[in-house]
């Protein structure tokens, strides 16, 4: 099994959860977070005082899928999420050595 981890602009969210439906992943985590890379955030006027943003919004998308299913994974959050701008994210592939279900204490792939 892999874990995906996509960090993706927040806008892409709903393509990108229906892309990896379409792939037959049939649960992913989502959790807002803030970063930058390329982009080194970008000022802004407030008030009439101009500020730094270094933090960007960004969503970061987790899914566990059998490592059969991960090219294809990838592919579709790929296509789902870029806008051939800047700042489009990126796609981290790790291992997963256990999985365990709490509720049922089904293991690894089943409890996938």
């Amino acid at each position: 099994m892999q874990m995906i981890t996509a960090v993706i602009k927040p806008f892409k969210l709903e393509e990108v959860r229906e892309a990896l439906a379409e792939c037959g992943v049939t649960g992913l985590t989502v959790t807002e977070v803030k970063g930058f890379g390329r982009q080194k955030g970008h000022t802004e006027l407030y008030r009439g005082a101009e500020y730094v943003v270094d933090f960007l919004p960004k969503v970061k998308v987790e899914v566990v899928v059998k490592s059969d299913d991960v090219d294809r994974c990838v592919d579709a959050i790929v296509n789902a999420a870029r806008t051939g701008k800047i700042g489009d994210g990126k796609i981290f592939v790790t291992a997963v050595e256990r999985v365990v279900r709490i509720r049922t204490g089904d293991l690894d792939e089943a409890a996938v």
